[in-house]
């Protein structure tokens, strides 16, 4: 496909030379965030043969929702208006006119768009962290980690892709403050054991 100019999302530099509709994602220079470029096909066509394929030259022919003088070409899998190739949005081999695009972004009502995920590693990872200051609540969140690291292990990562490091540091950290508890039961009993035989 054609490479162009785009701006990070996160922090608007402009990186020259994107590989776009490659299912890939790309890095920025400056803050490092990934992230995927797609484009409608129609900014690939040439104005003049789009627009001359797609005129309407029979009458009682079918036009386009949003361009009265355009040929529909195919319909909306969800509200089903009639769609020229300019507006034609293909997903997952169904096609969706941009106003349910737009509501399947907002409003969920497409199932197959995803455009965020609950992120298990950064969950198990700061449930194994941030009681490190309370050092007592570990009791509780060290086995919260590991199972929700273990639990969630092979769930679909971040839409950004992401390692398993995350969940192999929660891991780590959970274990290690699980086996830190058991010692420091073992070493209460003997304390309070010994107190006892005296």
């Amino acid at each position: 496909m054609a490479s162009v100019a785009v701006q990070c999302p996160r922090c608007q530099f402009s990186i020259e030379d994107i590989r776009l509709n490659q299912g890939e994602f790309t890095r920025c220079d400056r803050c490092a965030s990934a992230f995927e470029v797609e484009l409608f096909p129609a900014f690939f066509r040439r104005q003049s043969r789009s627009a001359e394929a797609e005129l309407v030259l029979i009458e009682g022919e079918s036009t386009c929702f949003y361009h009265a003088d355009k040929k529909a070409l195919l319909h909306c899998h969800s509200c089903g208006r009639f769609l020229c190739a300019l507006c034609d949005c293909e997903l997952h081999g169904e096609h969706f006119c941009p106003s349910c695009l737009e509501a399947g972004v907002t409003k969920g009502r497409i199932k197959s768009l995803e455009n965020r995920r609950t992120k298990h590693d950064s969950i198990a990872l700061t449930l194994a962290i941030a009681p490190l200051l309370i050092f007592y609540i570990t009791i509780i969140t060290a086995p919260a980690a590991l199972y929700v690291a273990i639990r969630h292990w092979n769930s679909p990562p971040s839409v950004v892709h992401r390692t398993k490091i995350r969940f192999v540091i929660a891991i780590v950290l959970a274990s290690i403050e699980i086996i830190g508890w058991f010692f420091l039961l073992l070493f209460l009993l003997r304390v309070f054991s010994g107190r006892a035989n005296l």
